[in-house]
């Protein structure tokens, strides 16, 4: 009986959302639900892609060459993906909207060209000025939500905003179940350009942060995009800048061994399994979307872990999980003789909560700097970090090439979570610290 009105004071006692303020999620939100949509839409078409271009380019359509090859052009997208720091600034000169508007107008229309590729090299090229697109929209969005919405609700709100990017990945999953596994691989990049239409939404009657606004006039003249991004190297921030990258940079590695190539490995267990091509398809379209809602589930749960045991409590929690995770799906069930597409597909749910560690830096991130170099931080620690990202996505290519599989190579890479828990003692803490003006 006490229970519930203590509850309900709680809930009484939150700051209600203004208009723009409910818009401002929803043109976060739906950009990442389209960048997560549009990221996996490769992963789920690369092999079906590649045996297409590769004898187009030249290349014969073995498996060690689709490994090989896909290696190359996740690195490009992901250097793409690095090249998208450039959008920091911009968002901290000229407004957190007026940027999140280019960044969807970006992917969306490489993406939709990527329909037309009639070679390997093409496609590596449009998905590269695609990943430019998809990197901006993250900080971006994760700049507007801990500056548009009220204190006592902003961390729930990044929360909330990064599942957006995993009920993208189930999209994904949709959109080839009913449209890939049909009409094929291109198809997919046509679905992948929709996103363009959120503009619409967006550059309706929505207005910048005020946070922001206030920022701008108080600098005036002295505010120069050149300024903003030095000013992450300062006295004051460089360490953090330094330990941001490094933790981005794990999660990263993490997020592409644990999630991109899932689609490939069910592919393969499912053709050893004896199943076709179009049951193989949509098999990759169940994995995806189990990993999806794993994901989701672990995104609404950081929130709350973080905020009573600390950020980087979370993210220890997080990184140990994903480290046995990977480790156990790819090294051991991946080889298995009988039932190994059984328990892939068990693994993946719980592969999916562990890549909800990359949650955390929607808020995180932002509590460490001011306004004025905000944007370009969070651009910067996220984006800078896919180019080493790049580099790991190329020899995981590398490895499936000199080992013949690809199980091993993917396994490896979760090496990379020991990393980030050897850094975390270093970082700094903002549990129930507001965020700086």
């Amino acid at each position: 009986m006490s229970a519930t009105p203590s509850t309900a004071t709680r809930s009484a006692a939150r700051t209600p959302l203004t208009p723009n303020q409910k818009r401002g999620f929803w043109a976060a939100w739906g950009g990442w639900v389209l960048d997560g949509m549009d990221s996996f839409i490769y992963a789920l078409v690369l092999v079906p892609a590649l045996r297409e271009l590769l004898p187009r380019s030249g290349i014969p359509a073995t498996n060690a060459n689709i490994g090989y090859y896909g290696g190359i052009l996740f690195a490009l997208f992901l250097v793409g993906w690095g090249m998208a720091l450039l959008w920091g600034p911009i968002a901290d000169r000229f407004g957190r909207v007026r940027t999140l508007m280019l960044t969807i107008l970006c992917f969306s229309i490489f993406t939709l060209l990527s329909a037309f590729s009639t070679n390997i090299w093409m496609l590596a090229v449009l998905r590269l000025l695609a990943g430019i697109g998809i990197g901006g929209e993250w900080g971006i969005g994760a700049t507007l939500i801990s500056e548009e919405w009220p204190e006592d609700r902003r961390t729930m709100g990044a929360g909330m905003m990064h599942t957006g990017y995993y009920f993208g990945f189930f999209l994904a999953a949709l959109a080839n179940y009913f449209v890939g596994s049909r009409f094929g691989w291109r198809w997919m990049f046509v679905v992948g350009g929709v996103p363009a239409l959120l503009v619409v939404f967006i550059r309706k009657g929505m207005a910048e942060p005020a946070r922001w606004e206030s920022k701008r006039g108080a600098l005036g003249e002295k505010w120069s995009m050149r300024r903003t991004f030095l000013e992450i190297f300062s006295a004051r921030y460089r360490l953090r800048t330094f330990l941001n990258l490094m933790y981005q940079l794990v999660s990263t590695i993490g997020l592409w061994a644990g999630s991109v190539y899932v689609p490939a490995a069910i592919t393969y267990l499912a053709v050893k399994a004896g199943h076709t091509s179009f049951e193989s398809a949509r098999l990759a379209s169940y994995g995806t979307a189990i990993l999806s809602i794993g994901t989701i589930l672990g995104a609404l749960s950081v929130p709350g872990i973080a905020d009573r045991l600390g950020r980087k409590v979370n993210q220890a929690i997080f990184y140990s999980l994903m480290f046995v995770v990977i480790v156990v799906t790819f090294g051991y069930v991946f080889y298995l003789q009988t039932d190994a597409l059984k328990w892939f597909f068990v693994c993946l749910f719980f592969l999916g909560i562990g890549g909800a560690n990359y949650t955390v830096y929607s808020f995180w991130l932002p509590e460490q700097y001011e306004t004025e170099c905000r944007a370009s931080a969070l651009a910067f620690a996220q984006n800078v970090g896919r180019f080493a990202g790049a580099g790991a996505t190329f020899l995981v290519g590398v490895g499936v090439r000199h080992f013949q599989t690809l199980g091993i190579p993917v396994a490896l890479t979760a090496s990379a979570f020991l990393v980030g828990l050897a850094l975390l003692p270093f970082g700094v803490e903002t549990k129930g610290k507001p965020l700086p003006s």
